[in-house]
C-alpha cells in the first residue's frame, strides 16, 4: 500500500520525538518500569496527545491515556514504553505510534471512533522480574494481585515506589473498553522471511518462570582434588544444557526453553562456586507440552544435582496459560488488510504483551509488523516507518468498519 507523505513525515516525528529518552552509550536505550526514563517517555506521549488536542489522563497505577471522546465506550490501542537493558526503540513504541496515527485520521476524517490510545507502566520483566504490570493491575489479572514484594534492579520494592508516587496496587478495574488491538514488532523473522507486511495473531504463548537453587561447597580451586568437589557450577551447565535438549524436544509443538539468568556465588577466579541461581524460562502455546518440559526438567535438575551432591531448591516465579486472541478481532483484521491490499498471515507470538491482559475481558487483536532480521531486545533492533504505516492502517480500516 502506498502511503501519503503527510503520514510517514508524522511518523517519523513521532519516532523521534522517544528517540533519545533513555539512550546508552553502546546505541541502545533503557527505559526501565516506574523509573526516571519511562516517566519521561509518558511526559512525551502526552505532550503529543494534548497536541492532537485529546484529553490526557493518567490512572491509579501510572498508565497514561490519550482520548478523543472520554465519556463513551471506548477501543482501546494499546503498547507499551518501557524497554529491557540496553534494548531496541521500536519494541512497544510503535505500537503507541500506530495509536497516535490512528488518532489523528480519525480526527482528519471527522469520524467519531470513540478511541483512547494506552501507554501501560512496565510490560518488561527487566526491573522487576514481572511482566505487563500495569496492565495486568489494571484488568485484575491473577497474576499480578500480589506483587508489592517485587524488587526493583536497584532493590526498592514495587510497594514502596508505588507509595512514594501515591499509586495503588489494588486498582479499581478498567471499564468501558468494547475492544482491546495492539500493534507490536514481531520480534521473529516469519513477516520478513515470507515477505508478508501484518501478521494477525492467534495465540500468544504462555511462559512459566522459575527460579532454580543449587547449593555446593565453595573451596579453593587449587588446594580442592576434582575428584573430591561439589561444583555448583558445574551442575548448572548440565541444567542448562538439558534444558536446551527438552526444548528442542518440544519445538515441534512451538514451545522454547531458555535459562537467561546465571548468578554465581562467591563469583571468584580461585574459588569452587558454592551456589548457582538460574533463571529458566519456558514458553508454549500447549498446555500439554508446557506440562512435559516442566516435569522433564524437575527430574533432571534433580538427578544432576543428586549425582554431583548438590542441594537443590526449585521456586515457580509464574505461570501464564496459552491466551487465544478474539477469532472475530483476527477476521475482521484479516478483512481489513484485504481490503487494503496489503498481505497478511495468521500467526501465534512467542514474546508476552499486553494484550494478554485484555483477553479476559473484552475481544482482543494485535497486529504484528515485520523487525529486520527478528532482531529485538537489541540495540539492533529496527522496523521501517513504513510497516508501522502499513499495520496502523490495517487497524483503522477494521476499526472503521466496526460498531466501536
Amino acid at each position: 500500500m502506498e502511503h501519503g507523505i503527510a503520514d510517514i513525515q508524522y511518523c517519523e516525528r513521532l519516532f523521534d520525538c522517544f528517540y533519545d529518552i533513555g539512550s546508552t552509550e553502546n546505541g541502545g536505550v533503557t527505559r526501565l518500569g516506574y523509573t526516571k526514563q519511562e516517566d519521561q517517555m509518558h511526559e512525551m506521549f502526552a505532550k503529543i496527545g494534548e497536541e492532537l488536542h485529546c484529553q490526557v489522563e493518567v490512572d491509579e497505577v501510572g498508565n497514561t491515556y490519550v482520548m478523543n471522546q472520554p465519556d463513551r465506550e471506548y477501543c482501546l490501542i494499546g503498547s507499551h514504553l518501557d524497554s529491557v537493558i540496553e534494548g531496541g526503540r521500536y519494541d512497544g513504541v510503535a505500537g503507541i505510534i500506530a495509536g497516535l496515527m490512528i488518532l489523528k485520521w480519525a480526527r482528519e476524517d471527522g469520524l467519531k471512533l470513540p478511541i483512547r490510545v494506552g501507554a501501560f507502566r512496565c510490560e518488561e520483566s527487566s526491573n522487576f522480574g514481572c511482566c505487563t504490570i500495569g496492565s495486568g493491575l489494571i484488568t485484575r489479572e491473577i497474576y499480578k494481585q500480589d506483587i508489592g514484594g517485587l524488587a526493583s534492579k536497584e532493590g526498592e520494592l514495587l510497594e514502596q515506589i508505588f507509595r512514594k508516587r501515591n499509586l495503588n496496587l489494588h486498582p479499581a478495574r478498567i471499564s468501558g473498553v468494547r475492544q482491546y488491538v495492539e500493534l507490536h514488532i514481531e520480534q521473529g523473522k516469519v513477516l520478513e522471511e515470507s515477505g508478508t507486511s501484518v501478521g494477525i495473531v492467534q495465540t500468544i504463548a504462555g511462559p512459566r518462570r522459575f527460579k532454580l537453587y543449587l547449593r555446593g561447597m565453595a573451596e579453593h580451586s587449587g588446594a580442592t582434588p576434582m575428584g573430591m568437589r561439589n561444583d555448583a557450577m558445574c551442575a548448572a551447565s548440565e541444567i542448562i544444557l538439558e534444558l536446551e535438549r527438552i526444548g528442542n524436544k518440544e519445538a515441534a509443538y512451538q514451545s522454547v526453553a531458555t535459562v537467561g539468568v546465571v548468578n554465581n556465588y562467591p563469583n571468584a577466579l580461585n574459588v569452587i562456586p558454592g551456589e548457582v541461581e538460574l533463571g529458566v524460562d519456558i514458553r508454549g502455546i500447549e498446555n500439554a507440552s508446557l506440562d512435559r518440559m516442566e516435569k522433564t526438567l524437575r527430574e533432571r535438575a534433580k538427578q544432576i544435582c543428586e549425582k554431583r551432591g548438590i542441594e537443590y531448591l526449585e521456586e515457580k516465579l509464574s505461570d501464564i496459560p496459552p491466551i487465544d486472541m478474539s477469532a472475530q478481532v483476527q477476521n475482521g483484521l484479516e478483512q481489513a488488510a484485504r481490503r487494503l491490499g496489503i498481505s497478511s498471515r495468521r500467526m501465534v507470538s512467542g514474546a508476552g504483551h499486553d494484550a494478554m491482559s485484555f483477553a479476559a475481558i473484552c475481544d482482543t487483536g494485535m497486529v504484528f509488523i515485520p523487525c529486520m532480521k527478528g532482531i529485538s531486545h537489541n540495540r539492533k533492533e529496527f522496523a521501517s516507518i513504513l510497516h508501522i504505516c502499513d499495520g496502523a492502517r490495517v487497524m483503522y480500516e477494521y476499526l472503521k468498519g466496526g460498531e466501536v
